[in-house]
């Protein structure tokens, strides 16, 4: 699959979400009412649905698990519009899920458990080789996007394939503690970083107090194009032609899992249409806000 038509290969996590929402300010230790949710997520997966909202053919590869908790998720991912053909379907590898408490003060606790992707290994990455979306002598052409919940070496892998060498590559860790995963794209030349003020600090081992500072920082550590977000403050996508920073419309925010991912593919798809620079980000500032104030479905 090459040119412009091409779908966006998704390859990262596609999981089960378990998250506790409460309209109380909560604290280590707090006990107290709100609503508990299950519904697919990770972090390519929530990319996939905000592309698909937009329009655009999401191809996951990801690994899930033969059990019956895989079986649900793989419906619920086709009745969403994602392409699930490619999927690593494990007969010993449960699927894995997510866990995460939110109040109304923002994130109170999460846990990953990616392990089964982790295993799966680059056996998600088989499509790309066998030449059923692309090999080494022919790689795919179109966007990709990558999460990193994939091992290091298996992100480091993605970065020197043959495979990747003709593709968009755009890049976002999974969380602040997963970023330094994403230091193999770095310096690398056909890839797009979308990171938080927290995850770019940590790449470059600074702390930076605006999402301008952080994108200066990042290109002069070698990054061809990043995009860094700072909550409601101003938001920056810069390379080495220009920067621009725009402030996020103002909403109340009801949810926070799945924002960053929201901002990184309605920013694709607005790239993919052929939207400029300018608008791009504007899109994908008022798609994240929209999402964070509840007001899309989840």
């Amino acid at each position: 699959m090459t040119g412009s038509n091409a779908p966006v290969l998704c390859i990262g996590s596609v999981l089960w979400d378990v998250i506790g929402r409460s309209a109380s300010h909560m604290r280590q230790g707090s006990d107290v009412p709100g609503r508990i949710s299950r519904l697919p997520g990770g972090v390519a997966m929530n990319i996939a649905i905000t592309l698909a909202r937009f329009g655009l053919s999401p191809v996951l590869l990801t690994a899930i698990g033969r059990d019956a908790e895989g079986d649900e998720l793989v419906a619920a991912c086709t009745e969403l519009g994602m392409i699930t053909e490619h999927v690593y379907r494990s007969e010993d590898l449960p699927t894995d899920r997510y866990m995460a408490v939110e109040g109304a003060n923002g994130l109170i606790a999460a846990i990953a458990d990616a392990h089964s992707l982790e295993a799966a290994g680059d056996k998600i990455l088989r499509p790309l080789s066998n030449g059923t979306l692309g090999s080494d002598t022919s790689p795919y052409r179109g966007h990709v996007a990558l999460d990193g919940n994939l091992t290091h070496s298996l992100l480091e892998k993605i970065a020197q394939s043959p495979a990747f060498a003709t593709a968009d590559l755009r890049v976002a860790p999974a969380s602040p503690g997963k970023a330094e995963r994403l230091l193999p794209f770095l310096n690398h030349r056909r890839a797009t970083l979308y990171v938080n003020l927290e995850e770019a600090g940590l790449l470059c081992q600074t702390e930076f107090s605006t999402s301008r500072e952080a994108a200066i920082g990042l290109l002069s550590r070698g990054a061809l194009k990043v995009l860094v977000t700072d909550g409601g403050n101003s938001a920056t996508e810069a390379d080495a032609d220009d920067l621009i920073c725009q402030t996020p419309p103002e909403v109340l925010v009801t949810r926070v899992t799945g924002a960053g991912d929201t901002f990184m593919a309605a920013h694709i798809a607005a790239e993919a249409t052929g939207a400029d620079r300018q608008t791009a980000l504007a899109r994908a500032l008022h798609a994240a806000a929209t999402y964070v104030s509840g007001e899309t479905p989840l």
